[in-house]
This record gives structure tokens, sequence and C-alpha cells, in this order.
């Protein structure tokens, strides 16, 4: 019998699996949620650590991310200032200096 596989509240990510009978993890984000409690807000973002974001936050890039059409990516470290979250699978829309207007995933910075 195969295990069911749910789709992680925080990223999304179709591959969320259980680990224990009550317990779902996320393999992407490790998230872990009980699909049995009502989830607090589903407009809550968060960081890769779990902090809370809201708009007009400063965030850091936690790894390189590159960019369709530019020649370099965006380095880890780079820190955003005056984010502004959206719905959707990249949920951060901001301006980087060198790149313009931007839209990120809450998955890869930290509140900064």
């Amino acid at each position: 019998m195969a295990e069911e596989m749910k789709s992680c509240p925080s990223c999304d990510s179709p591959y969320g699996y259980a680990l224990t009978s009550e317990v779902y993890k996320c393999p992407a984000c490790d998230f872990e949620w009980n699909p049995n409690e009502k989830q607090e807000s589903a407009s809550q973002i968060v960081d890769v650590n779990g902090n809370e974001l809201k708009d007009g936050d400063t965030v850091i890039v936690i790894k390189d991310l590159p960019v369709k059409g530019a020649p370099k990516p965006i380095k880890a470290g780079t820190k955003v200032k005056n984010i502004r979250l959206v719905e959707g699978d990249h949920d951060i829309d901001c301006k980087i200096d060198e790149f313009g207007s931007m839209a990120l995933k809450s998955i890869f910075v930290k509140k900064g």
C-alpha cells in the first residue's frame, strides 16, 4: 500500500509525506503539519525559519538564485528592503538593485 501524499500548506509542494499517523512533513521546506487541524491563516507567509513576513519587511536571500535572462544570479546575502506580499507561488514582490522588479519565493529568504 502506497502512502498518501498531501500538498504542503507552507510551500505548496505536492510531496508531503506521513511522518507519523497524524503528522505530515514536506521534504522541500521541512514544514510539519497535522492535516486534521485547522490551519491558522492561509494567507500567512513565513520565511525559511518560520518567521512571519509582513509588507515593508527587509529580507535576506539565503542562496544564489538564477534569474532568467540575466547574466548573473542574485547572490546569497543580498538584502531586499520594503517587500510586498502577494498571493501565488512567488509570494514576495520587490525591487533588487541591478535587477529591478522581481518576484521571490519566501522559502528562499530569511527575515533581516
